[in-house]
């Protein structure tokens, strides 16, 4: 077998047993993902039960990255920082003990598990049965990927290039580690990584030390992508993630220069160095819940004290061009009006960017900004109307007070739309999250665009504010059609959906529809600004345009009241 061919074939392992893994935990967050929250929020002001807790729903899960997203949403609704780093702990232990499971030969395992878990999947009348039908391939799967890793591994210590890389390796365990994290990085799966490393080593491709300073580099990378995806979310969600990150980067300096004492150990005495390195890892996190379990309540206040509340509502986030002395240079104080507007519009973007993400990777913890961001929205309208309405008051030309007014109705516009983003559409995604509904494919594809022509009519919306064009503002108006067209198109699909009985689209038909009613809603305030200038340019009628020769809706097809009459 060719070094390509080997490579291939040991990509195609991996990439099977990373299929596999996410088949798991897929269709466990489906079937127990209630139950397996509810465990954690039991946990807010226990570490002991937080431990054992994160341990258990990590071996259900086969990721303990799954586990500190899920701790790490818990954040702002009570957890306490401590208790979520006691989850994390136990979560780490968790995957040591799943890593050490799957090292024994369960090779009878994997044919029985891929026939049952079909014959249920096929035969299963209820969701629930056919979640653990796939559960169950999923299992099957990571089992074959672990044999055709295995088998792979074999030649590869024939190599002399790969010998040569990983005695590289062995000789420069900080180089190993760097290869270890970004590996397990990259694949955002701790064990995964692990059991590849274990099974080159159990074919002699690594020494056992370098397998080591690998092992701690996985359990270093591992942590990472819990960090990186709540980088956006609120303090008290970013900081179990960067604690565990904490506690494993600890662990890893004061492990690596004792690589040497501990492979010569009785410990980690044995003849299969793959026996050896699972057993390492399996001691290396369970030495850091025993060093840091007892710790978790300094280390929770010391990250309060790095990471600290309310980091939204620094100045630079606070309207700062509404001066007063400007009122002397009407002109000039309507331009700081409307950069305080344009402002106000990207926080309402990084909300919607925000709601969009949270319901894309079903990470509620994205959500959970918006309410900080809608508290300045709110900070931004009150100020901008206090300063129009001052303005208003002095001696100014006729046509600065009706810019007044209307940069006025905008912001209550924006305001409204706001709020819709936090009472209203935040919540109804965080219960497509909670009760793991899954859209079906023209759902979201329905939703996607009408957060196309919402962003893009946000853009256009700002520049009819800027400049007051007629055509832009015709143009913006016109857009209201089409927007009406992707939501009758969307309703159709949906009852049609209805029609075929299809149990996602069931269960989640009414969720659905106020997400579209909220979209649509947000959209019609964006595009009001263009109300006032049309109608000045004498280009409305009592309903429409009065060029556009509309088609009359046709009354029989499903619509849904999104209160968009002109502000």
């Amino acid at each position: 077998m060719t070094g390509t061919s080997v490579l291939i074939n040991l990509l195609g392992g991996v990439a099977l047993l990373l299929f596999g893994l996410a088949l798991v935990k897929e269709h466990i967050l489906k079937t127990f993902g209630g139950k397996i929250r509810r465990s954690l929020g039991r946990s807010a002001f226990n570490r002991w039960r937080g431990f054992g807790v994160g341990l258990g729903v990590t071996c259900l899960l086969q990721s303990s990255t799954a586990t500190a997203l899920l701790a790490s949403s818990l954040g702002s609704q009570g957890l306490a920082t401590a208790s979520g780093l006691a989850i994390l702990l136990g979560a780490d232990v968790g995957t040591t003990f799943v890593a050490k499971l799957l090292t024994f030969d369960l090779s009878w395992l994997q044919p029985v598990l891929l026939f049952v878990g079909f014959i249920v999947m096929s035969s299963g009348k209820k969701d629930k049965t056919k979640h653990i039908g796939r559960i169950m391939i999923g299992l099957g799967i990571m089992l074959l990927a672990l044999k055709i890793i295995v088998s792979t591994s074999v030649p590869m210590r024939d190599s002399v290039a790969i010998r040569s890389l990983m005695g590289a390796l062995s000789d420069e365990p900080m180089l190993a580690v760097i290869v270890g994290m970004c590996i397990a990085f990259l694949v955002h799966s701790s064990l995964a990584t692990v059991l590849l490393i274990v099974a080159m080593a159990g074919s002699g491709v690594i020494t056992l030390q370098g397998g080591m300073a690998l092992i701690l580099g996985a359990n270093l990378g591992a942590a990472l992508p819990a960090v990186m995806n709540t980088v956006n979310a609120t303090p008290e969600i970013r900081r179990v993630p960067l604690g565990n990150l904490g506690f494993r980067a600890v662990g890893v300096v004061i492990t690596l220069p004792l690589l040497d004492v501990l492979s010569s150990t009785a410990l980690f005495a044995s003849n299969e160095p793959a026996v050896v390195l699972v057993n390492f890892h399996l001691f290396f996190n369970i030495m850091l819940a025993i060093t840091f379990l007892p710790l978790v309540t300094p280390c929770a206040r010391l990250l309060e004290k790095w990471v600290p509340a309310n980091t939204l509502d620094k100045a630079d986030n606070k309207p700062r061009y509404l001066d007063r002395k400007a009122f002397r240079t009407p002109s000039v104080a309507l331009s700081n009006t409307v950069r305080e507007v344009l402002r106000m519009g990207d926080l309402l973007r990084g909300m919607l960017d925000g709601a969009f993400e949270a319901l894309n990777t079903r990470n509620s913890a994205q959500l959970q900004h918006i309410k900080r961001s809608d508290d300045l929205v709110d900070e931004y309208y009150e100020k901008i109307n206090l300063y129009l309405t001052e303005l208003s008051r002095q001696d100014i030309p006729k046509k600065y007070r009706r810019r007044c007014y209307r940069i006025s109705s905008y912001t209550t516009n924006l305001e409204h739309a706001g709020d819709i983003l936090e009472y209203s559409m935040t919540e109804v995604i965080n219960k497509i999250i909670q009760q793991n509904i899954l859209l079906p494919d023209y759902e979201r594809k329905a939703i996607d665009e009408l957060k196309n022509c919402i962003y893009r009519n946000m853009e256009l919306a700002f520049s009819v504010l800027l400049t007051g064009d007629v055509n832009n503002a015709r143009a913006l108006i016109e857009q209201k059609s089409v927007v009406k067209n992707i939501e009758r198109e969307a309703i159709l699909a949906h009852q049609k959906g209805l029609r075929d009985q299809t149990i996602t689209v069931v269960a989640g038909s009414s969720l659905y529809l106020d997400l579209l009613r909220d979209l649509i809603r947000i959209n019609s305030h964006f595009t009001s600004i263009a109300y006032p200038i049309l109608d000045q340019a004498g280009e409305l009628r009592a309903s429409r345009l009065k060029s556009t020769q509309a088609e009359p809706s046709n009354s029989a097809e499903p619509t849904i009241n999104s209160n968009e009459s002109p502000t």
